[in-house]
């Protein structure tokens, strides 16, 4: 399932709560999906911020994921 696939389904299933009541399932269901969702983003998130390199005073170069990142 794409994350498209995955947000498309969220939507789904919040509009179907707000409408009629989701079954203990769906509720299940829609839990996964929104904890794979968050893991996704932060996962995205963590390897933006690894990629990132800042030039000191003295003109070297640090990268941050190698200086606290990866631990």
């Amino acid at each position: 399932m794409t994350m498209e696939e995955r947000i498309a389904r969220i939507n789904a299933l919040y509009h179907k709560s707000q409408s009629v009541g989701l079954t203990e399932e769906e509720k299940a269901e829609q839990k996964l999906l929104r904890q794979e969702y968050i893991q996704s983003i932060r996962n995205s998130l963590k390897s933006q911020l690894d990629n990132i390199d800042i030039q000191n005073e003295d003109g070297s170069i640090t990268n941050l994921g190698e200086k606290y990142g990866k631990k």
